[in-house]
C-alpha cells in the first residue's frame, strides 16, 4: 500500500529531524507525499502496470524520495532560492534534479 512507503519515509526522516526546534510533522508527511507524486510521474508507469506493480517499483527509489522529500522540507521558506550569504556566510544549495538521478521512465514496447 503506497501509505506504507509514506508512512515509513516519515517515520526515517522524523528519526532525523525531531530534535529540531522547528520540526513540523504534518510539513514533513505533506512533503514525502509529494515527492512520491514526482517521482511516480517521473517513472510514466504504462496502464498496463497495477497499482502493486507500481508500489513494488516505487520501492526502489525510496533514497531518491526520502532524499526529495528532505531536501524540501529542509527548503521551506527559501523555496527559489538558490544560495543564501548573510554576515559573511554563505550557503550554495544542490541543484534538486540532481535528487532525480537514476529515475527514468519505464521504456515501452
Amino acid at each position: 500500500m503506497i501509505n506504507n512507503l509514506v508512512s515509513a519515509i516519515v517515520a526515517d526522516l522524523t528519526i532525523e529531524l525531531k530534535n529540531e526546534t522547528d520540526f513540523d510533522s504534518e510539513m514533513l508527511e505533506v512533503k514525502v507525499s509529494n515527492a512520491l507524486r514526482e517521482v511516480r510521474r517521473a517513472r510514466d508507469y504504462p496502464e498496463s502496470y497495477s497499482e502493486e506493480m507500481i508500489i513494488k517499483d516505487l520501492n526502489n527509489y525510496y533514497t531518491n524520495i526520502r532524499s526529495i522529500a528532505l531536501y524540501d522540507y529542509t527548503k521551506i521558506g527559501a523555496e527559489g532560492q538558490t544560495r543564501y550569504s548573510a554576515d559573511g556566510e554563505s550557503i550554495h544549495y544542490l541543484n534538486r534534479d540532481k535528487l532525480f538521478t537514476g529515475i527514468i521512465p519505464i521504456a515501452r514496447t
